[in-house]
């Protein structure tokens, strides 16, 4: 058993370091491929759908079964399915904010560095259909494996191939 295995199981234990590292290991990214996502909600931030599916995680760990590796894909799995959940809720209402508001909230140049480069990552990916737009954001913006994408999206990880070489392809069309 490897050392982040055993890291895996002692979360399941409880054990409040583990979930430390866990956390330290993984929200970033989470938060990162969160925002790459277009929302339409501005009321609901990336942090909160990343909190959402850091609860949930907590709670439903000792279902959980796999590896470290298999860690990642299964809480972005969480994070996608609300998020998923939240744009059927944001279908029927409209909440009339825009994209203003969100970023108002930006204060530090850092933050606004980071804003910047995910808000042209997702106008990048936007005219893509959503299987490639995600998979793309997994692989090439948050850094997941294929395998850890196939589980974050419900998909084969000969899917996620195809959608990355035809989501590729379109891009490379779309700026040539």
């Amino acid at each position: 058993m490897s050392q982040d295995d055993a890291l895996i199981e002692c979360a399941k234990q409880g054990d409040p370091d583990a979930w430390r590292e866990l956390y330290r290991s993984h929200a970033g990214r989470l938060v990162v491929w969160l925002r790459s996502r277009s929302s339409d909600d501005w009321a609901v931030t990336a942090e909160d759908l990343a909190s959402e599916a850091w609860l949930v995680a907590a709670s439903r760990v000792q279902e959980f079964r796999g590896n470290a590796d298999d860690f990642a894909g299964w809480l972005f799995g969480i994070a996608r399915n609300h998020a998923l959940n939240l744009q059927r809720r944001t279908a029927r209402r409209r909440t009339g904010l825009d994209g203003g508001a969100a970023a108002a909230t930006l204060t530090a140049p850092d933050d606004v560095a980071a804003y910047d480069g995910l808000d042209a990552a997702r106008r990048m990916l936007a005219p893509l259909p959503e299987r490639e737009r995600d998979v793309l954001a997994c692989l090439e913006v948050v850094g997941l494996d294929i395998a850890a994408t196939a589980a974050a999206l419900g998909i084969s990880p000969t899917s996620v191939r195809v959608a990355r070489h035809r989501g590729l392809k379109r891009l490379r069309a779309a700026t040539s």
